[in-house]
């Protein structure tokens, strides 16, 4: 009787088994960077007529760039997130809003403090912000604060800074 109870105790869990490597087998695995791309062109032009700021969004982005988050909140203060990894796996984001300028900067790098280094984009000074987990690249106006922010370096947040357009 006890030879029969583990044969089929291991007939069980072979029938379990095949069962596992044939759900195993159908299901899609990308084998990708888990990177889920989201559209964000189709959101740009309603975000721009509810702005109350020159809207940007980047333009002529190589091949890599992934949008990862794009998002406009106009609740409290008008907020435009958009978020990207870039090809080299790193995040880099653009916020922008017409809150103060300290709340922008605390929202989009969570710590970052004023450093006195710039960076020049298209002939304007952008001041560094550095944060333990982001740095970013800040210029205030007059209608909105935008923040250029990510885990890349200030040179390549500057050189995605001047990919931005308001068109």
């Amino acid at each position: 009787m006890a030879a029969k109870s583990v044969r089929d105790m291991v007939l069980s869990l072979a029938a379990v088994m095949a069962a596992g490597l044939v759900i195993y087998y159908f299901i899609p695995h990308s084998g990708g960077n888990g990177v889920h791309a989201v559209p964000y062109q189709d959101s740009v032009p309603s975000a721009r007529r509810a702005a109350p700021y020159p809207l940007l969004a980047p333009e002529g982005l190589p091949s890599g760039w992934n949008a990862t988050s794009v998002n406009y909140d106009g609740t409290n203060a008008d907020t435009w997130t958009l978020g990207f990894i870039d090809p080299s796996t790193q995040y880099v984001a653009l916020e922008q809003s017409n809150a103060p300028l300290n709340t922008v900067v605390q929202n989009a790098t969570i710590d970052a403090v004023k450093q006195s280094a710039t960076t020049m984009v298209n002939g304007v000074a952008w001041t560094h912000y550095q944060g333990t987990r982001y740095q970013a690249l800040v210029l205030p106006g007059a209608k909105g604060t935008t923040v250029v922010f990510g885990t890349e370096s200030f040179a390549k947040l500057g050189d995605f800074a001047a990919k931005l357009s308001d068109h």
